[in-house]
């Protein structure tokens, strides 16, 4: 499994699009096994689904993500984790020992409208 952690500094990124970039883990058995950070490519509609999904990512964790890129990544068979906080590396295990709970959106929207909060 290969879960791309939205990150600005050492910390979960607040807006999933606007972030300095991802930390990329590779887990087996339950074993984070590699860690890889990728700079953000650029915030365009469509752009990061490809380009995660390029890089062989199955789940995503951010704070905040608008509705339509949730439908994007799930559209690329890519799970998002959404309302998430904390140091990526914490969060990382957190998610592989099942003790992480994804909470609300960071972006305060409503189902079906946009991101406000950075756009």
């Amino acid at each position: 499994m290969r879960i791309a952690i939205a990150q600005d500094g050492n910390r979960v990124s607040e807006h999933f699009g606007h972030c300095e970039g991802y930390a990329i883990f590779d887990v087996e058995d339950s074993i984070i096994y590699r860690r890889d950070d990728l700079p953000n490519p650029g915030h365009e509609p469509g752009r990061l689904p490809v380009f995660l999904a390029g890089h062989g990512v199955n789940l995503i964790i951010a704070g905040g993500m608008g509705p339509r890129a949730v439908q994007l990544f799930n559209g690329s068979g890519i799970q998002v984790l959404l309302g998430i906080s904390g140091n990526t590396d914490y969060v990382a295990q957190d998610y592989i020992a099942g003790r992480l709970s994804p909470g609300k959106s960071s972006c305060n929207h409503e189902e079906g409208d946009e991101c406000r909060g950075h756009h």
